[in-house]
């Protein structure tokens, strides 16, 4: 009366429990991943900049003035 054709009920059989199982599983994987990148799971990449570095890039930006560039170079050096 219930043989094998009544098991899944899909005709896929053994694939369809699989399936059925790997879906969900697949899911909650990407899910975790997608929530740990953009929570900052993963170490901040980019490259810090020194106070020189940042200092002359104001001045070349035209945000501090020679004056206060140079005094603040020297102030920077020691």
């Amino acid at each position: 009366m219930y043989g094998f054709e009544h098991g899944m009920g899909w005709g896929l059989g053994g694939i369809g429990m699989i399936l059925v199982w790997l879906i969900p599983i697949l899911l909650v994987v990407f899910l975790v991943r997608a929530f740990i990148g953009r929570s900052g799971g993963q170490p901040d990449e980019r490259p810090h900049k020194s106070p020189l570095e940042v200092l002359d890039a104001r001045y070349a930006n035209g945000e501090v003035e020679r004056d206060e560039y140079l005094k603040r170079r020297g102030d920077l050096a020691h």
